[in-house]
């Protein structure tokens, strides 16, 4: 199936008690990669790089854990098929991570509008986020949420900088309350650019 075509559907899934006998042999086949597309920004923001296996192991997931069968999946293939990347762009979640809920509470406080703030630089060329549709993530306080979903779209030109050694890429935040960045590395360069091809 071509990479802009991809999609989960109910052939794709195996049944609960199939997944729970598989589960944890799936889990480690996916472990490799998925830490490969997960990158830290600063002291507490987590990106991490979704695909058509990361998506459907946690729609597997939810089906094993919920129980819910026919109608569950239906409401989970229309929750992350949106976040399997279509070949021209990058698909993250990313998560503010504190555990203590006054400080979480703080810095989320401070941070409204951070969607509109996050980039991907490939040289000298910055790559915003468009944050995925199904809500709003800050409110009307200035408050905003904890975890946020982002494509990053590319154009061809971009995608051949991304796959080129001499060419740094970064992820980061131009929000004035958290203003931080990562360099990409090879193995997440090599990762990532799977969703390319």
């Amino acid at each position: 199936m071509p990479v802009a075509e991809r999609r989960i559907t109910p052939d794709d899934i195996i049944s609960p008690e199939e997944f729970g006998r598989q589960r944890a042999e799936l889990r480690a086949q996916l472990l490799p990669a998925k830490k490969r597309r997960r990158l830290d920004v600063g002291p507490h923001c987590t990106f991490y790089f979704e695909s058509y296996d990361t998506m459907l192991f946690q729609i597997q997931e939810m089906l094993f854990i919920e129980r819910g069968g026919d109608e569950q999946l239906v409401d989970e293939m229309s929750a992350y098929n949106p976040l399997i990347p279509q070949g021209s762009e990058l698909v993250a979640t990313m998560m503010f991570e504190i555990d203590d809920p006054k400080r979480r509470l703080n810095l989320l406080l401070r941070l409204g509008g951070i969607e509109n703030h996050v980039f991907i630089q490939v040289g000298d060329e910055k790559i915003y986020a468009v944050p995925e549709d199904d809500a709003e993530r800050t409110t009307e306080d200035g408050k905003t949420s904890s975890v946020h979903f982002f494509h990053f779209p590319f154009n061809d030109a971009q995608k051949k900088e991304f796959t080129t050694p001499a060419t740094q890429v970064l992820i980061g935040s131009d929000h004035p309350e958290y203003a931080h960045l990562s360099v990409l590395s090879p193995a997440n360069r090599e990762e990532l650019a799977k969703d390319f091809s």
